[in-house]
C-alpha cells in the first residue's frame, strides 16, 4: 500500500512527519529517521484501523498573499 508522507522542518530541528490519509504524525531528527517512524506509527494504526483506500491521494501546492 502506498501512503503519503508530508514533512515539515520542526522549530527545534528535525521533521514532524504527517500521513493525511490516516491522520498518523510523528517526528524524526532527519528525513529518513521521521519517514522510518511514520511507516512505524501507520502500521500500528492500521492494525487497529484498517484503511480502505478509495483511489490514491492526490498532493498539490497553492499560494496566498502574505499580509504585513
Amino acid at each position: 500500500m502506498t501512503l503519503t508522507a508530508v514533512l515539515i522542518p520542526a522549530e527545534e530541528g528535525g521533521f514532524v512527519a504527517f500521513n493525511p490519509e490516516t491522520g498518523t504524525t510523528t517526528q524524526g531528527d532527519s528525513v529518513s529517521e521521521a519517514v522510518s517512524n511514520l511507516r512505524e506509527a501507520t502500521e500500528l494504526y492500521l492494525e487497529e484501523f484498517p484503511l480502505t483506500q478509495k483511489g490514491h491521494s492526490l498532493l498539490t501546492t497553492f499560494e496566498v498573499t502574505a499580509h504585513a
